[in-house]
């Protein structure tokens, strides 16, 4: 584990005996606008298609049950300046809490991550409901360590 900034990076190794795989993951947490805690998180695997060709799995977290939930709900992240437009879907989260995902094309995960980088906050709104504004502080070297944890490059993100 590893602290950069806000942001915490993790890296799980599974080894089968005949490969072993590996599992980064960066967080940061924060609270909503309602004052309910949440995580925004970032995985990817070893064994997944890799940056250039897929980025990491994009996952909000907040204990708040009163957010939009279903397949295709549209998002926006970013900031006055910086505006990234997504679908994202809901799931029970872990223990319980719900969560959300943004979709997988390759080409909205790159958008995103580079909003991330270029904003202080990310501002968040799921259908028409402002959800938080997570500070970035520490973003661009938690996502250079899942980099060079998982074995891709991060130039395109985060040079």
């Amino acid at each position: 584990m590893s602290t950069f900034g806000r942001w915490t990076t993790m890296v799980d190794t599974l080894d089968t005996g005949q490969d072993a795989h590996k599992t980064c993951a960066a967080s940061t947490a924060f609270f909503d606008a309602s004052g309910n805690s949440g995580t925004l998180t970032l995985s990817i695997s070893t064994g997944d298609a890799l940056p250039p060709n897929a980025y990491p799995a994009v996952m909000f977290t907040v204990d708040n049950r009163t957010l939009p939930t279903g397949k295709k709900i549209a998002a926006t992240f970013g900031d006055p300046g910086v505006k990234v437009s997504a679908t994202i879907y809901s799931n029970e989260g872990v223990i319980g809490r719900p969560s959300w995902t943004v979709d997988n094309q390759a080409k909205t995960r790159l958008a995103l991550l580079r909003a991330m980088r270029q904003v202080t906050s990310l501002d968040v709104t799921f259908g028409k409901v402002a959800v938080a504004s997570i500070p970035m502080d520490g973003f661009t070297k938690a996502y250079r360590n899942l980099g060079t944890s998982c074995g891709f490059p991060t130039k395109d993100v985060a040079p």
